[in-house]
């Protein structure tokens, strides 16, 4: 047991390390890649030192990923087809009914495997109070409500000008010259939210992810919870930092305690608040 222990150590250092390179070298789909296989062995071992080593670096590619998609300022309202192969652009993407939660998901898987940056959120219909429920799908579901965007009439050429101005244009900056007059669309493009309502979109849904979680959970029940949480919210740095915490803290337990205290069911993520159907 302890030399298959040894083993499997060994091999998500070699994983980090090759992480590491990764990240040092800006191939941030591929540190990407290798913090999640590193992740779900140190997670399947109750490994939670190297859970909360590998927390870190994992946020880091995956903000360099948002970033680049950010600075795009390409936002892209679907509510057809999901874009796949060479039709997935970078950018922003928000899908809307018919489309679902796990299209979400696979649109995020597409973009991974292509290593296309992409931002994707998903919102369901509005509910009688006319918020927008925004919905992530994961090994559990993450759900929040939100106020519609202010500017969701905005015509998408206003968005595809951001394109030129990178992280400036989507805080608000205008572009000028060039850039502006680069920025045409046919007149039928439909309106899409502005790059900020999507930003924050994002973190309230990952801070949703956090503030669901029970708080009569173990330390290694909430290690597993928070695990899972980020599988489906990817794109939130907290969520990282809180999963890179209850680690370290976890990791102070025996061997033998955290496996009798590893829980046999899956906690469920929709609270009263979010599993109830609001019409």
């Amino acid at each position: 047991m302890a030399a298959g222990q040894s083993k499997l150590s060994q091999k998500i250092d070699a994983l980090m390390e090759q992480a590491s390179e990764a990240l040092v070298q800006r191939r941030y789909f591929e540190c990407e890649r290798l913090g999640i296989d590193a992740m779900r062995r140190a997670l399947g071992a109750l490994d939670f030192d190297r859970v909360a080593r590998i927390a870190l670096p994992l946020q880091e590619a995956r903000r360099q990923i948002r970033d680049m998609a950010v600075d795009t300022g390409n936002v892209v309202c679907v509510n057809g087809e999901l874009p796949m192969g060479a039709g997935l652009k970078a950018g922003m993407y928000l899908l809307s009914p018919p489309r679902v939660g796990v299209d979400g998901r696979l649109l995020r898987e597409e973009a991974t495997r292509r290593e296309v940056p992409v931002v994707v959120l998903v919102r369901e219909p509005p509910t009688r109070q006319g918020l927008w429920p925004i919905v992530a799908v994961g090994p559990v579901t993450v759900r929040t409500r939100i106020d519609p965007p202010a500017m969701a009439s905005v015509p998408a050429a206003k968005a595809t000008a951001a394109k030129a101005g990178g992280r400036a244009a989507a805080a608000g900056a205008k572009p000028a010259g060039k850039a502006k007059a680069a920025a045409v669309v046919p007149k039928s493009a439909p309106p899409v939210p502005p790059v900020e309502w999507l930003l924050l979109a994002c973190e309230a849904l990952g801070d949703e992810a956090i503030e669901s979680l029970s708080p009569g959970l173990s330390l290694v029940a909430r290690v597993l919870a928070l695990a899972e949480r980020l599988e489906a919210v990817p794109d939130h740095e907290k969520l990282h930092q809180r999963l890179e915490e209850a680690a370290r803290e976890a990791a102070r337990i025996p061997p033998k305690k955290r496996a009798a205290a590893k829980p046999t069911g899956r906690e469920a993520i929709d609270d009263d608040r979010n599993a109830r159907a609001d019409e």
